[in-house]
């Protein structure tokens, strides 16, 4: 008995020892509205984002406005909430390098922004 003790503690030592405590997924936060509002916004701990690191990342999506959506592109991202709708959205998604942006599609013009994944 004493020897498969051995052999699960060693089994956790090993998870442990590659990676079983990884830290948490990067979360950001999106926001856009209100209606009267023509503000857009996309930040990571209440900073704006300009620059990420590629991986995995936890997006929330606060769309307050039945007048605007979010809509975030880039490479091989096309998501986005309704123009009609407000909701709270999360979404996962896996950033590669390269340029992606974030508009309302009804009000591009005034309400957008972009960051680079390098």
């Amino acid at each position: 008995m004493s020897r498969l003790r051995f052999i699960l503690a060693a089994g956790v030592v090993a998870l442990v020892a590659a990676g079983g405590s990884s830290a948490a997924t990067p979360k950001l936060l999106a926001h856009v509205g209100p209606d009267s509002s023509f503000k857009i916004t996309l930040t990571k701990g209440g900073k704006k984002v300009t620059k990420l690191k590629p991986g995995k990342y936890v997006i929330v999506v606060s769309d307050t406005s039945k007048l605007h959506n979010f809509h975030l592109k880039g490479p091989g991202i096309n998501k986005k909430t309704s123009v009609a709708g407000k909701a709270t959205s999360t979404w996962t998604v896996t950033l590669k390098k390269g340029k992606y942006t974030y508009l309302c599609d009804p009000h591009a013009a005034l309400m957008h922004g972009s960051f680079t994944v390098t």
